[in-house]
């Protein structure tokens, strides 16, 4: 074990340093030290006594960078890491033993089977939001795996990071497991290397940064990221129960400030009302009727972030749409929890992932817009009966039909108008508008959408529950309530095209970070010269029978009969 640290404040990592560290690592890794099992237990060892002997200065790192509350701190990082590594222990010699693998008549006689075998040196970027978490979750997987590793974590969560380069340099093996503190010229540095992978956490806009300098060198990435995770909520539930676990999801998961934090609601028109009172009920009960003053409550992270929430609410679009808190304290990083009703879907606040205390409830009410010369294919628009819509593109017809729910079109229209780089309506004629008056009308608007990092709904109805499982696209879905799939090991947590691509958690984590290997296995004996030349019309239909599986055929084949 050594207690050096990569990088120190006044030390300059430029791709030089970052150069050398990696060889360092990739020596390590090339001499098998990484690869034992005893060296992978002892890690993830370590790493269980760095959490258990330095939970208090975990939870005080979290409290400075963004007032975490001690609960969620102990639990939701520490708690869940433990639990992550509790499981590698137990399962570790499974993981890493070779699966038995079936085989064909055409290799016969023979014997296969997948060996797990690490990547090599490997790069992973992580989060501000649960700079634990996010950050020694995927190093469990992938010390787990046997590689060596390099950890960046988030210059936004300061206190975190210098803690986290600190310890995992008393506890862990720093010829294999390196921590490099930094920001932007860091990241850049480490990203100019050649890596067996990446695993990055964080936005979309930093991981198109990722993907295009791993693809300078063919590497694989894992992208965790993020998006408009949507709440659906039918009538007919315990909506006390289902408010509950929708404010623990949003407010109660670092104040809104996680990739899967429910980000807008959709309910029918006459739910809303009985919904919003929930809500407001259940808030005053959690957080008291002055939330600004809670301990319960993070802060936001930094002033960008502050000022970025706040242009949300300060949009002209959604003034008089707060219906619940609102409340802000610039010098003190805070935002109260947030309800707004029938927020426009062309708003600020629905066009990115809002990650904060603000949560917009659409019923939906929109009013459709439209004009003689609103698409400019033909200038033909054909309104009948508000239930379909029928229009012309380079002499083809192109026609929407609305079903119940006219408002449904609005959404068809806007993709097709963004498809087509349109944008400026140019007059208006009239409107029509309507509600969601069915709540199986949300798939459509959430499906309009970019897909989610997780959608969630709240229903006793078997058949509504079932469509949503099928027809809505996300990373992952829960049904009445939010975000706990996150603590079920078994199941694969990650993203789906703009939410992320690749996935981790239990075995999972262990997979992102290995090679499945193809290993056949054959003796001398068995050697059929029906595989050699020369070629004969005879071992031609021996090897079509043989390939086919057929018995009969491979004993007409054998008897020299022809093809029936």
């Amino acid at each position: 074990m050594g207690s050096e640290q990569v990088t120190k404040n006044k030390e300059v990592f430029n791709a030089a340093a970052a150069s050398a560290v990696v060889n360092e690592l990739r020596g390590s890794f090339s001499a098998g030290k990484t690869r034992s099992y005893e060296w992978r237990v002892a890690q993830l060892k370590s790493m269980f006594k760095m959490l258990d002997e330095h939970e208090p200065a975990i939870v005080a790192a979290l409290r400075d960078d963004i007032s975490k509350p001690e609960l969620e701190a102990s639990l939701y990082e520490v708690g869940m890491l433990k639990g992550s590594i509790r499981l590698a222990l137990k399962e570790l010699k499974r993981w890493m033993a070779p699966e038995k693998a079936k085989t064909e008549i055409t290799t016969f006689p023979s014997s296969a089977e997948i060996v797990s075998e690490p990547l090599g040196v490997v790069l992973i970027i992580s989060a501000w939001n649960y700079p634990f978490l996010l950050s020694l979750d995927p190093v469990v997987g992938a010390i787990a795996a046997g590689n060596a590793l390099i950890l960046k974590p988030s210059e936004i969560a300061p206190a975190s990071s210098s803690l986290l380069a600190k310890l995992v340099g008393q506890y862990m093996d720093s010829s294999s497991i390196r921590v490099v503190e930094g920001a932007v010229a860091e990241t850049s540095a480490l990203l100019e290397q050649k890596w067996d992978k990446i695993f990055y956490t964080g936005n979309g806009r930093v991981a198109r940064i990722v993907m295009a300098a791993a693809a300078k060198h063919l590497t694989p990435v894992v992208l965790e990221l993020g998006g408009k995770s949507p709440v659906v909520v039918d009538s007919g539930i315990n909506l006390q129960v289902a408010t509950r676990r929708i404010i623990m999801g949003k407010w109660g998961c670092n104040n809104g400030q996680a990739c899967i934090s429910p980000d807008y609601i959709v309910t029918t028109k006459d739910y809303a009302s009985k919904l919003v009172d929930s809500l407001k009920c259940e808030l005053e009960n959690f957080f008291g009727k002055k939330p600004m003053e809670s301990k319960d409550l993070s802060r936001i992270v930094n002033s960008n972030h502050f000022a970025r929430l706040s242009n949300m609410l300060d949009d002209d679009k959604v003034a008089g749409k707060i219906v619940h808190g609102g409340e802000r304290d610039k010098s003190n990083l805070r935002i109260a929890p947030t309800i707004l009703l029938d927020v426009p879907q062309d708003s600020l606040i629905m066009s990115e992932e809002i990650f904060g205390p603000l949560l917009p409830i659409l019923t939906v009410s929109i009013e459709l817009l439209y004009s003689s010369a609103l698409f400019f294919f033909n200038d033909l628009l054909f309104l009948r009966n508000a239930f379909s819509v029928k229009m012309y593109e380079a002499d083809k017809p192109y026609e929407i039909h609305l079903r119940q729910a006219p408002s449904v079109l609005l959404h068809q229209l806007f993709f097709r108008l963004n498809t087509r780089n349109i944008i400026n309506f140019p007059c208006i004629c009239g409107t029509i508008s309507d509600k969601v008056d069915k709540i199986e009308d949300s798939f459509d608007i959430i499906n309009s959408g970019t897909k989610p990092l997780a959608a969630y709904i709240f229903t006793n109805n078997k058949k509504l529950r079932e469509q949503f499982v099928t027809m809505v696209s996300a990373g992952g879905v829960v049904v009445n309530d939010t975000t706990l799939h996150l603590a079920v090991s078994s199941l694969p947590f990650g993203g789906v095209q703009e939410s992320g691509m690749g996935s981790y958690h239990g075995k999972f984590s262990f997979d992102a970070f290995s090679h499945k290997k193809a290993v056949l296995y054959r003796s001398f004996a068995g050697d059929a010269a029906l595989r050699y030349p020369p070629y004969t019309q005879g071992k031609l239909r021996l090897m079509k029978a043989l390939m086919s599986g057929s018995i009969i055929g491979i004993i007409r084949a054998l008897l020299g009969f022809p093809k029936a």
